[in-house]
């Protein structure tokens, strides 16, 4: 019997109150014999009468217990059969032995017993090499070897919970959280940016009523789309809108890949230049001023990879619709000048200026780092070119280089750059805005200032501490873009012949002898260059082709084969090494041939990597294809390094074609 039964006001207590009323009676029989022996007599009676009552409760106590002992037995099996919640025990070989009357209803069977789990509950159990029989352990070391995972049946949500200890798993009907769940995520707040990103240029030309006109007819248009998607639409400025949506909208846009773009441009498209939009979307933070950041800097992106596109960032992921088309030249000579003032003033500053660009740098590279070199020796700036082994599509260049002694001695390692860098040391990085993919990414990191000029699309990579980024991906080359600096960064800028040639033979290189990417800028600063001396003639000498590398491309062209009708597509055979230069070479070749709008070269490298280049005319994004592999680049020229076999990247490259064909077609 429990000792609190024991302890009860009619239990031992009593024993002290005879014990004393015995004392008593002893005293007072010594008085009176007579009253202490009645007095004997009915204490005697009193006790008897207490320990019968006493094992009279203990009898009733124990049938009680009895009783209740009886009557939950006879309903504990019912109680676990009715229980909301589904039970299943299992045999080690995963075959259903009992289950209770709601695991047959979640399934409507009446009994699961014989039935496989893995039928009855695909890809939810562990693996069976896993599964094993192991000793009973304790309540706490189960409950760590729970196994979670939720399922739907019926249109109802489930969380399965596995005991494989026990060989048993439950099933909670969690459909209301489910749902719940689904409505918050739905709910949550995303916030857009859309801007006319080429307004002046649309409305170049245009009287004030005509200008207001062009923008109430692309303003209604954005209305109207804004309100077929739940959109909260508001005007910042006469080009600028702020979006408020959710995330189902947000889904239900990025579903339509922003048709918006589209309309928009074929609606202007009869004007000289068409109005494009740029749209930045962030979604997925608790804090609504990081969610308008986050929408800005999205904004920036799309602007920085072109504009007529639109850039979500959704927690890690960031995506990009549209950008199908070529972007139009609109940066101005205001901002080159300003640009050029700011970098004079952070040359002045600086003690030392180390220029330096991509891995396996290119003629465009290594011209912008001249061209940046000269502007800091003309304000008596000790500067230096970080560069390593050249790749050999330099090597005509660099000989020319070497015959500079004064220009030749500028040029410095990555480890003699780390060893000179101070803290008043300024980096220009050049051709590139992506730290993992400069020379030396140490520099980077150690830097307390840095300048980016680059002119390729913005990618989700880049060198956010900056403090001065010349990024301009309306450019044909970056050494368009330095010519344009030297000439407003010093009043009396002197380049040498061979400077000025090194500048010209990038944009040449990069335009294809001016055939891609050229704007009027593009000739005014080619222009500019051939009146300071620039040699054509050594450019043609430099860029000439090896008879060995022609043959070897001639082979590699005679593996090509035309998908989608206009697209030329070459993978190497098995076991051919072929260097990343002679791919991209290859794929510039195969742009000449006629029907070709778009060109893919996919061959091994000699260190292994499966390498992809993509070219374009600019009626395809290559960009866009290389980036959905893992790679990245220009709308019109693109790369990307896989691992595995050719035969993979052919593979994954068609499907990359094909999702991009069928949702919102290759070709502009």
């Amino acid at each position: 019997m429990p000792k609190f039964l024991q302890r009860r006001w009619h239990g031992y207590h009593t024993v002290w109150a005879f014990m004393l009323l015995l004392l008593l009676i002893i005293v007072v029989s010594f008085y009176n014999w007579v009253i202490g022996v009645a007095s004997l007599f009915l204490a005697g009676t009193l006790c008897f009468s207490m320990l019968q009552a006493e094992l009279s409760f203990r009898r009733n106590l124990v049938e009680y217990i009895n009783g209740l002992s009886f009557r939950i037995k006879r309903v504990e099996g019912e109680a676990v059969s009715m229980l909301p919640l589904g039970i299943i025990l299992y045999s080690e070989d995963r075959k259903v032995e009992w289950n209770n009357r709601s695991a047959g209803d979640i399934f409507s069977r009446k009994s699961l017993v014989g039935e496989e789990i893995e039928e009855l509950l695909p890809d939810v159990m562990p693996s069976a090499a896993g599964h094993v029989p192991v000793k009973r352990e304790t309540s706490k070391e189960n409950a760590l070897k729970e196994i979670r995972k939720e399922i739907a049946v019926d249109e109802r949500h489930y969380q399965v919970v596995i005991i494989p200890s026990e060989r048993l798993l439950y099933l909670y009907d969690i459909t209301e959280l489910v749902v719940l769940r689904e409505r918050y995520e739905e709910e949550k707040l995303a916030i857009g940016i859309v801007m006319m990103d080429n307004l002046d240029e649309a409305a170049q030309g245009m009287d004030d009523q005509q200008r207001t006109s062009l923008i109430a007819k692309v303003a209604s248009e954005i209305t109207e789309w804004s309100k077929q998607y739940e959109v909260y639409l508001r005007r910042l400025s006469s080009e600028r809108y702020l979006m408020l949506l959710n995330h189902r909208s947000l889904q239900a846009l990025e579903e339509s890949r922003f048709v918006i773009l589209d309309e928009v441009r074929e609606m202007t498209a009869d004007l000289k230049v068409p109005m494009t939009l740029s749209i930045g979307l962030a979604y997925g933070s608790e804090s609504a001023s990081e969610l308008g950041a986050l929408a800005q800097s999205s904004l920036d992106m799309a602007l920085g990879r072109g504009g007529d596109q639109a850039a979500v960032k959704a927690g890690q992921r960031l995506s990009f619709y549209g950008g199908k088309s070529n972007a139009a030249e609109k940066r101005t000579r205001v901002r080159a000048r300003v640009i050029a003032h700011a970098l004079r003033d952070l040359m002045q500053e600086s003690d030392r200026v180390l220029i330096m660009g991509h891995r396996t740098p290119d003629i465009d590279a290594v011209g912008a780092a001249i061209g940046l070199l000269k502007a800091a020796q003309m304000y008596n700036v000790e500067a230096n070119i970080v560069m390593e082994t050249p790749n050999p599509s330099i090597t005509r260049m660099m000989e020319q280089i070497r015959r500079d002694e004064e220009l030749n001695k500028s040029f410095i390692s990555t480890e003699q750059a780390l060893q000179v860098m101070t803290e008043h040391t300024l980096l220009i990085v050049v051709d590139t805005h992506k730290a993992s993919m400069t020379m030396e990414p140490r520099l980077v990191q150690y830097a307390s200032r840095i300048v980016v000029v680059d002119h390729h699309r913005r990618g989700e990579e880049f060198i956010n501490d900056a403090v001065l980024v010349y990024l301009e991906p309306y450019a044909s080359s970056t050494c368009e873009l330095v010519t344009e600096l030297l000439q407003y960064i010093h009043d009396k800028i002197k380049l040498s012949p061979l400077e000025a040639t090194m500048l010209l033979a990038g944009i040449t290189v990069d335009t294809k002898h001016f055939a891609l990417h050229t704007g009027s800028r593009t000739f005014e600063a080619a222009g500019f260059l051939r009146r300071v001396g620039a040699d054509t003639i050594l450019i043609q000498r430099m860029l000439k082709e090896d008879l060995q590398e022609y043959i070897s491309k001639a082979e590699i062209i005679k593996h090509a084969r035309m998908v989608y009708d206009h697209i030329a597509l070459v993978v190497t055979e098995p076991g051919m090494k072929i260097p990343q230069l002679l791919i991209a070479q290859t794929a510039d070749t195969l742009l000449g041939m006629t029907n070709v709008v778009a060109s893919f070269v996919i061959s091994e490298r000699p260190d292994g990597l499966i390498g992809i280049s993509a070219r374009s005319l600019g009626r395809m994004n290559v960009q866009v294809v290389m980036e959905k592999l893992g790679g990245g680049g220009h709308l019109s020229n693109a790369a990307v390094q896989l691992e595995g076999t050719s035969k993979e990247a052919e593979a994954r490259l068609l499907a990359v074609l094909a999702e991009i064909e069928a949702k919102e077609g290759l070709f502009e």
